[in-house]
């Protein structure tokens, strides 16, 4: 199992992922069929990253336990988004195996807050 948190989102399918660019751009058009999934823990959340309006936070290590909070969203696209990248391509990687159509954002909140 840490195998899987130590791979990231360059390591995937780019069918797997969606760039920060692309986020902004579903963002600003109030795309709704997109939800932001951030699994960063809440200290990061509320930390210098700052976080997305809107997202809905569950922090990964609570994703097995609290996926179904989520099956509203079984027919949206979801964007999962942690610091890296890392956390929430495993997060996507396991919510892709419970029948969401699950995305990693490319970069995470680092590249998210730089642009």
């Amino acid at each position: 199992i840490i195998f899987v948190f130590l791979t990231g989102c360059a390591q995937n399918n780019p069918s797997n992922q969606i760039s920060v660019k692309e986020l902004k751009e579903k963002i600003s058009t109030a795309d709704s069929s997109i939800i932001i999934l951030d699994v960063r823990t809440l200290e990061e959340l509320n930390g210098p990253l700052g976080k997305i309006e809107g997202a809905v936070h569950i922090p990964v290590q609570e994703i097995e336990k609290r996926y179904r909070e989520l099956d509203k969203y079984k027919d949206k696209n979801i964007a999962v988004i942690c610091r890296t990248q890392n956390r929430s391509s495993s997060a996507a990687d396991f919510l892709r195996s419970k029948g969401f159509n699950a995305v990693c954002v490319y970069g995470g909140m680092q590249e998210y807050s730089r642009k």
